[in-house]
């Protein structure tokens, strides 16, 4: 892990600083919080309400615009990393992703807009979803969006949407593609394979195979968000996709995994796991993060498969 780790080695620039992390109580929202609290930030969350809560968590509901303001306008951030969404893809509510992505959101650039201290930044977690089945080899933040099913078009509504705040809040928007790690749920595809894997399981039902994917730590992930709150002006008002820069198909990681356990597992394809309008291939250039930055080193997938694995 030692690769990941040359970008997660904390710096001190939170000295001072309190920041506040939407959807806090999450998989990605865990490890965002660490990585911020490392660097030295006072951390607070918001999350929903019924969720594993700690002390310095406010339990609101984005889309209960009055309680989202009140609750901003006592936190007070400095700066801000919006994690909190319907952000698995086949969610069954399509009512439900629009009104959390888009209205939530909406109502959360409001509040701090109003609020009596303005954050320096102010992060928004969009999706590489939005890209769509693009011809681009290598998926640049120019590519026109294109997306495929409800979830993307949400997040793409999203940063239309936030585009009205700019004169008014230090946005930077982020596109991370796949990530995984510990703690991610198993309707996600690695972990679900991971946990059969772990179980010694003989087989598998799994759906489209022939998908290749821009697989990231989200240890990595969370360090990049960091830095870009940091970056000041080489961040703000810009767009950026975090990403490895390499994509693996379903097989290299199925045959990783069975390196790692030592057997190879059944698959079989349920045409019920099939969906529809799904996004073939998904690689991310990563260039205008690395700029803003610094170098990332991402592990290879085979190490932060290995880590789930044994964790």
């Amino acid at each position: 892990m030692a690769a990941a780790l040359q970008l997660l080695s904390p710096a001190r620039e939170g000295a001072g600083k309190r920041a506040l992390v939407t959807g806090i109580a999450g998989f990605t929202g865990r490890y965002v919080a660490q990585e911020l609290r490392a660097a030295g930030y006072e951390v607070s969350g918001l999350a929903t309400p019924g969720s594993d809560c700690g002390p310095e968590t406010v339990a609101v509901d984005l889309t209960d615009r009055a309680a989202l303001t009140a609750a901003v306008h006592a936190l007070q951030p400095d700066v801000v990393i919006h994690l909190a969404a319907i952000a698995f893809v086949a969610h069954s509510d399509v009512e439900q992703i629009y009104r959390v992505n888009v209205t939530g959101t909406r109502n959360l650039l409001e509040a701090l807009a109003t609020s009596p201290k303005k954050p320096s930044a102010v992060l928004l977690a969009s999706s590489a979803n939005i890209y769509g089945n693009t011809d681009a080899g290598t998926i640049g933040e120019d590519v026109p969006a294109a997306p495929a099913n409800d979830y993307a078009v949400s997040k793409l509504a999203m940063e239309y949407m936030a585009r009205l705040w700019t004169d008014r809040l230090p946005l930077i928007i982020v596109r991370p593609f796949n990530y995984t790690g510990v703690g991610q749920a198993e309707n996600f595809l690695l972990p679900k394979i991971v946990a059969h894997f772990r179980r010694r399981e003989a087989r598998i039902e799994l759906g489209n195979l022939h998908v290749w994917r821009d697989f990231s730590d989200v240890r990595v992930v969370a360090a990049s968000y960091r830095h870009l709150v940091a970056a000041g002006p080489a961040a703000i008002g810009k767009t950026f996709n975090v990403c490895s820069g390499k994509a693996y198909s379903l097989g290299e990681a199925l045959d990783m995994m069975g390196t790692i356990a030592g057997y190879r597992i059944d698959v079989h394809v349920n045409p019920a796991f099939v969906r529809a309008n799904e996004v073939v291939r998904l690689t991310g250039d990563n260039t205008r993060l690395q700029a803003a930055v610094g170098t990332l080193a991402p592990p290879p997938l085979e190490q932060t498969l290995r880590w789930m694995y044994e964790a």
